[in-house]
């Protein structure tokens, strides 16, 4: 079967039939005035019958252009536009295949001119001082595409089968609507939701602050953020959409979403059930909540996760309730406030099997293991954004946002030890249940004063967060050993604890103008951290028969103070092309912990040089290197420091050390990205270097009996890189046909240390990840995306020298879906996966098959579907994980095969029009 598929991909990658003729522009673009060569205008071709768009491009440093078309016509519209110009409008003659247009100059935009501005409206794209633009409706798809869809279409914008999307290689964090957060901060709510009818614009910028927004600063070039525009006519109205779904092995699922816009004005409500591990509200055009892909390969230090995207929880099966509603509005040029609540139960199962390979210095053992749990947990989520401009120099922001959980786990597990030879040298078997109350309050204060309009400032900003967490755990183990000295140990106890954390930081920054360009800046930052824990241990009483004989060796009362002081003075240049600056200050930390029941305190002051610095320099608009460079540090946890037995694994017990110091981190980064808008392709390249001293590592003693004893202490010497290459090209053919290909090659390298029986270790890591995909469509006819990778893993141990773990992970993705005949969409999502090296009583290979055939009918307004999750029941929970002084496999509770039939619905109204009335395929 699989070698009909690829059969069938080729076939599709090598139809190309066109009848046209192909030409090409060249030209350079004057401003008239000052005879400047203007660089980023947009320049674009279409039909003079219809306005189709053939081709557009940019132009380039020297305001140089040369465009492809590719065209049946013997004539066609030239249009020329830049920020501030009045575009150019000509219908040149396509007589010649090489076609020199000279010099063109662009004159001054007048306001008066309404087919000025409609011809500004039209260009596919704009490329400002720091925004890159789309016009929507210059690029093509389906009728009833959404965001997402849209996004695909647009160059150097790719969308992986998870929803993340990266522009020219740099992950997109936020998705703003008329520049407010669409349902909090998960982009895919907005992607997965929003139809095309009511995009004017898409632009993209560097992410921001809401106070580098106000001031101008800038942003966050290694991270985008996607702002869309709603038309004028259409931001008035509503849409929304409902599922209803049905399946065997009582598979359901029902959720809907809903959003009224008027003018400043937007409620969205949304609501879903399912036990199908989805959100609910993110939702594919294809596979409906089921999702497009279901299995992705996420590499991280030597392992690789499955099932990587599932509501609540990243295996097991979840059964998940959530209803969420969100406000946004704005009252004059004063006030501004954006508002959602989030409610979410999830009931989840999960399975595991466990497969370890213990490595100590001079032998190695197993560890068989088999857990079960089911966790049921209600959470509660508020926030709210209010924003008050007194005037258009000052700027008051503030963001509190609540978060509650209540929850309860009953879980048991069963673990076994062998020696090398395979003789048993211990078990264990432990039951408990925990009933947990979690509550978080966070907040976040801003208060922006600008002083004229060359870029002086004052910013100060105010956070907290205070977190309460109660647990009380019902727990019963049983642990016995074998050998000499055998034994058994019994342990039944309710252990009650209560933590308290509360975190505030303090900042102000002044920054002043030297020059045009050159600014100063003086900032004084300020944190506290405080942490208490009180944990204590009941062991049960038979007499009693109850949990009521207290166990001082097991509990304690342990506080942790840090405290860090950051003053420090930068200057930073911003010009036209170069942009960089740097921080230099004092880095002052002070660490106090206080054992309350010992009566002991530790006291201690640590100061490290603070220093920042970045440099970026922008060959053209699509074309920029960057260097950074940042230190910090990180206090403890208080788990890490509590010097008190924690008990709850038989055969691992855990003490912390409160003479720990504080890690400090060094970190540097290059980057470059280039795309090129003449031939739709781009290419870069991202490093990264960290190197950090006094890392909390774990120091594990393992007697003879297998068991283990663990604290923490500080070591220098960690280090971690990475390094990624990325490729994309997109070809547009004249009959609408799309070719893109995209590749990417990543690899890691990691250096970790630690201490096991006295002796120190270090385990180096190293990953190298190709991929290779190919996306083809035939516009609303068909679309093929195969793709192919593979992990190289690699993970050396100098604990022991007979002992290296090498192995490759290989995978095979189709997504293939069609849209024909007229009304019926047919999707299918195959996924192949083989595993390198795993235990020999786990399945090292997976075949998934997931399908769809829908059904458009009532003015496309509803949906029939019949879909299957897992065809071939192929699926599995494989996963390997190597540590520094281990390799594991592991085997997971997954969601099996199922059938589905569902029904959706969508009803849509802007401006008074239903934009499903002049749908046409």
């Amino acid at each position: 079967m699989m070698k009909k598929i690829l059969l069938a991909s080729v076939f599709f990658f090598t139809v190309f039939t066109s009848f046209a003729q192909e030409y090409t522009l060249k030209g350079e673009v004057f401003d008239s005035v000052s005879n400047v060569r203007l660089s980023s205008a947009t320049v674009f071709v279409e039909t003079l019958k219809d306005s189709t768009l053939l081709n557009y491009t940019i132009t380039d440093s020297s305001g140089k252009f040369e465009l492809s078309v590719k065209t049946k016509e013997n004539r066609a519209r030239l249009n020329i536009s830049f920020a501030g110009m009045r575009p150019f409008v000509k219908t040149i003659s396509l007589s010649d295949s090489s076609i020199d247009l000279g010099i063109i100059k662009l004159e001054e935009l007048t306001n008066n001119l309404d087919e000025v501005l409609i011809n500004v409206n039209r260009a596919p794209i704009t490329i400002k001082k720091d925004t890159l633009e789309f016009n929507a409706s210059s690029f093509g798809t389906r009728p009833d595409a959404n965001l997402e869809e849209t996004l695909k279409q647009l160059p150097g914008v790719e969308v992986d089968a998870a929803g993340n999307i990266t522009v020219n290689g740099k992950p997109v964090q936020r998705i703003l609507v008329n520049g407010k957060e669409f349902f909090g901060n998960d982009p895919k709510i907005a992607t997965k939701n929003l139809p095309k009818d009511i995009i004017n614009k898409i632009q993209v910028v560097d992410t921001k602050t809401q106070s580098q927004e106000f001031t101008g600063e800038e942003g966050d070039s290694e991270n985008k953020t996607i702002n869309i525009t709603i038309d004028e006519d259409k931001n008035k109205g509503y849409f929304s959409r409902a599922t209803l779904g049905g399946g065997t092995d009582d598979r359901y699922e029902m959720s809907g979403i809903a959003n009224y816009f008027q003018d400043e004005l937007r409620l969205s409500v949304l609501a879903s059930s399912n036990n199908i591990n989805s959100s609910g509200f993110t939702f594919d055009e294809v596979f409906d909540a089921m999702g497009r892909r279901a299995r992705s390969i996420t590499v991280s230090g030597g392992s690789f996760g499955i099932n990587g995207l599932n509501f609540g929880n990243n295996t097991g099966i979840t059964k998940s309730e959530t209803a969420g509603l969100n406000f946004v509005n704005e009252w004059g040029e004063e006030y501004e406030l954006a508002a959602d609540y989030f409610f979410g139960n999830n009931k989840t199962d999960t399975r595991t099997s466990t497969r370890r390979e213990n490595i100590l210095p001079d032998r190695r053992f197993f560890t068989n293991s088999e857990s079960n749990a089911t966790r049921d947990n209600n959470s509660h989520r508020g926030n709210v954004n209010f924003t008050f401009k007194p005037d258009t120099l000052t700027r008051i922001n503030i963001r509190p946002s609540i978060n509650g959980n209540t929850g309860t786990t009953e879980s048991s597990s069963i673990s076994q030890s062998l020696d090398e030879q395979g003789n048993l040298i211990n078990t264990s078997e432990t039951e408990n249940r925990n009933d947990n109350l979690n509550f978080t309050f966070s907040n976040d204060l801003s208060i922006t004063r600008k002083f004229g309009s060359r870029g002086a400032f004052l910013n100060f900003s105010f956070e907290n967060e205070n977190n309460k967490s109660e647990s009380d755990n019902f727990f019963f183990s049983s642990r016995e050993t074998f050998g000499a000295n055998p034994s058994t140990q019994i342990q039944d106890q309710l252990i009650s604890e209560d933590n308290n954390s509360d975190t505030y930081q303090l900042e102000t920054r002044y920054r002043s103008v030297m020059t045009e360009n050159l600014f100063l800046d003086v900032e004084y930052s300020y944190e506290i951290e405080s942490s208490k824990n009180e944990r204590s241990v009941f062991d049960f009483d038979n007499t009693t028969n109850s949990y009521s004989d207290f166990n001082e060796d097991l509990s304690n009362e342990f506080k942790v103070k840090g405290e860090t002081h950051i003053p420090s003075v930068g200057l930073r240049y911003e010009g036209d092309k170069l942009r960089t600056g740097f921080n230099l200050g004092l880095l002052n930390t002070q660490l106090r912990t206080e054992n309350l029941i010992q009566n002991i305190e530790f006291n201690n002051d640590f100061n490290n040089l603070f220093a920042s610095a970045n440099i970026r320099y922008e060959f053209e608009r699509s074309k920029r290197i960057s260097l950074y460079y940042r230190n910090s540090n990180n206090i403890p946890s208080i788990q890490q420091l509590q010097p008190v037995r924690i008990q709850t694994d038989p055969l691992n017990i855990i003490e912390g050390n409160p003479n720990l110091k504080p890690s400090f981190n060094q970190n540097v980064s290059l980057n470059y990205n280039n795309f090129d808008f003449k031939s739709r392709s781009g290419y870069g390249f991202y490093m990264s270097y960290n190197y950090t001293s006094d890392q909390v590592v774990q120091v594990t003693e393992t007697n003879e009996d297998l068991l283990r004893t663990t604290t923490y202490d500080n070591i220098s010497g960690a280090q971690n890189a990475n390094i990624n290459f990325y490729y994309s090209k997109q070809i547009k053919a004249v009959n609408k046909d799309t070719y893109r290909l995209r590749g990417n090659l990543s690899g890691q390298y990691g250096k970790n240390l630690g201490f096991t029986n006295g002796q120190q270790f270090e385990s180096e890591n190293y990953v190298v990840s190709p991929y290779l995909g190919v996306t083809y469509e035939k516009d609303q006819v068909i679309t093929l995306n195969p793709g192919f990778g593979l992990d190289y893993n690699l993970r050396n141990f100098n604990i022991n020298s007979n002992r290296n773990e090498e192995f490759t992970n290989l995978n095979f993705s189709l997504e293939a879906t069609t849209y024909w005949p007229k009304n019926v969409v047919f999707g299918n999502d195959f996924t192949y996966f083989k595993y390198g090296n795993v235990a020999a009583d786990f399945r090292s290979t997976s075949l998934q098959w997931n399908m769809s055939l829908g059904y458009q009918f009532l003015k496309d307004n509803a949906t029939l579907k019949f879909k299957v999750f897992d065809l071939l029941d192929e699926n599995i929970g494989t996963r390997r994980q190597t540590g520094d002084d281990f390799v594991q496999d592991t085997d997971q509770l997954i969601l099996e095969r199922y059938f589905m039939l569902s029904f959706t619905y969508k009803f849509s109204k802007f401006g008074g029009k239903d934009p499903n009335s002049r749908r046409r395929f």
